[in-house]
């Protein structure tokens, strides 16, 4: 289960923010804007395609890393697909890529916030879970164009959906719910923002 783990936590630890910026020619996210290297401040740079390629890589390293997870755990005696040590083994492995794209090794542990990256997890854990949490962020995102608020609000509601769509799955809820405690750590300066009213909106420039 180590080396599920830790290839989990290296995976999560490329930045796509910084790579795909880097790539075409654009400043390093983390020099402008909220200083987050993830889609939304890339989005500010008024490079919508870098944005979605951002988007799009980190939400497919959480995917991949469980989903990999589930293929390998039962052929690497982790037990059988939905035993105790085979849930324990892709739980884990959803926090780890967690970490590593919040406290990436490649780039002095300076990371982004999780958002697509919890995204793409949610997706491989359980189709539905995920597209309920990423309903609920585009619907909250809409209304009132503040990345973080929305952020913040499918966080706080996705261990209630693991609850509702994945029932007697203690430790798949265990993992979401620090998935999400660990998400709304990282916005911890959006939430003084959003508190104060100077949060900025989606789409603004730096």
């Amino acid at each position: 289960m180590s080396l599920l783990i830790l290839a989990a936590y290296l995976l999560g630890s490329l930045s796509f923010a910084v790579i795909v910026s880097n790539t075409m020619g654009l400043a390093d996210p983390r020099t402008y804007g909220s200083n987050n290297p993830g889609a939304t401040n890339v989005l500010r740079s008024g490079n919508k395609k870098a944005a979605a390629f951002t988007l799009l890589g980190d939400a497919l390293k959480g995917w991949v890393a469980v989903f990999a997870a589930q293929q390998i755990a039962p052929h690497i005696g982790l037990g059988a697909v939905g035993s105790e040590s085979y849930t324990h083994a892709i739980a884990a492995v959803a926090i780890a890529v967690t970490v590593g794209h919040m406290w990436p090794i490649f780039f002095k542990f300076k990371g982004g916030k999780g958002v697509a990256t919890a995204a793409g997890i949610l997706l491989a854990l359980n189709i539905w879970l995920g597209l309920a949490t990423l309903a609920i962020w585009i619907f909250v995102a809409k209304v009132l164009k503040i990345s973080s608020l929305s952020a913040l609000i499918a966080a706080g509601l996705s261990p209630l959906l693991t609850a509702w769509l994945m029932p007697n799955q203690p430790i798949y809820l265990g993992a979401v719910t620090v998935i999400a405690v660990l998400l709304i750590h990282r916005h911890k300066q959006n939430i003084i923002g959003l508190m104060k009213g100077k949060e900025g909106k989606i789409g603004d420039q730096p």
